[in-house]
């Protein structure tokens, strides 16, 4: 036990030293010694470290943790560890959207080509899914055929996105082809303040269904028998999973593999099946990874950016390969 509370300890200093990193290195490298003259809003740097890298890196934070929570959820709801946050669909609805206001129209383009207009876009979509996914949550007796259900509709928007892409005027396609890269670098504070709202009420329904995860991971009969009212604590991992999703989602864009990999990633350093451990060691995981991944999409010493979803796939994709090569996954 105490060893399991020092390696979560050990995660969330090499998240805090990731932070400090991610706001302190980039085109213009911040020293150290003048970082604490930043922070206080003292010095030449403040205006860089407040209007440009502190957004950027908690929002890195935000997304991070609340979409490795999301995974978490998944994989524990279906019994499945390639299940990741998207199964649900949501991501897929959000892109849909966002697909028909940037290509349908030049005129939805203006209106909506704000990042507001964008995540306004994002959002509608996730929640429209969230709430067919929400129904047939109530009145599928299973889990395996929700996920079903959820796969199944994410491949019919990614096939009506496509769609609208190949229909598309080459100005509209960019700008859409943008977004799908994702980011956490164009948040603003008010924008953040929302995005943390969403994520805190997210991530409080993921901790208060600890007992149901630890259940669930023997099946749903099994979580029947100690008296877990399953479809009430399946309707509970969906909305949290959905609120954290759908509000990454709408203000950066759909990040990939981050939900899918940093549980695995941090079951090999925190090894136990323990929600109550295993869930806050995951939150501090997936903030960790996006501060690295984002740190190495900004090419340190250079003006240039990696699009952010080029660094989450070459980091999670090879991990999850690799994980399955070592039959790691055969277990949640």
């Amino acid at each position: 036990m105490k060893r399991t509370h020092h390696k979560i300890l050990f995660l969330g200093l090499l998240t805090v030293l990731a932070f400090v990193l991610n706001v302190s290195i980039g085109s213009t490298d911040i020293p150290l010694p003048q970082l604490w003259q930043g922070f206080r809003g003292d010095g030449s740097y403040s205006l860089i470290l407040w209007q440009f890298r502190l957004p950027k890196a908690v929002t890195c934070i935000l997304a991070g943790s609340s979409l490795a929570a999301a995974g978490l959820l998944m994989q524990a709801l279906f019994r499945n560890p390639l299940a990741g946050p998207d199964v649900l669909g949501l991501s897929s609805g959000a892109s849909l959207l966002v697909a028909l206001t940037l290509l349908v129209t030049p005129l939805a383009s203006s209106i909506f080509g704000t990042s507001w207009g964008i995540a306004l876009a994002a959002s509608t979509g996730s929640g429209l899914v969230f709430i067919m996914m929400l129904l047939l949550a109530r009145r599928m007796a299973d889990s395996v055929s929700l996920l079903i259900v959820g796969l199944m509709m994410a491949a019919t928007t990614s096939s009506l996105v496509g769609i609208l892409q190949y229909l598309s005027a080459a100005d509209d396609l960019q700008a859409f082809i943008v977004w799908t890269m994702g980011t956490v670098g164009a948040t603003n504070w008010t924008e953040i303040s929302v995005l943390s709202i969403a994520v805190g009420i997210g991530l409080v329904l993921a901790f208060a269904q600890i007992k149901s995860l630890n259940a669930f991971l023997l099946g749903e009969a099994y979580a029947s028998s100690l008296g877990i009212r399953v479809r009430r604590a399946r309707l509970g991992v969906v909305l949290a999973t959905s609120l954290m999703v759908g509000a990454v989602t709408s203000f950066c864009g759909p990040i990939a593999f981050v939900g899918l990999a940093v549980p695995h990633l941090v079951r090999l350093a925190v090894p136990t099946s323990n929600h109550k451990h295993l869930l806050p060691a995951v939150v501090l995981g997936g903030a960790l990874l996006l501060l690295v991944c984002d740190l190495l999409a900004q090419l340190p010493g250079s003006t240039q950016l990696l699009p952010l979803n080029a660094v989450t796939s070459l980091i999670g994709a090879p991990i999850v390969i690799w994980m399955v090569v070592r039959n790691k996954v055969t277990k949640v």
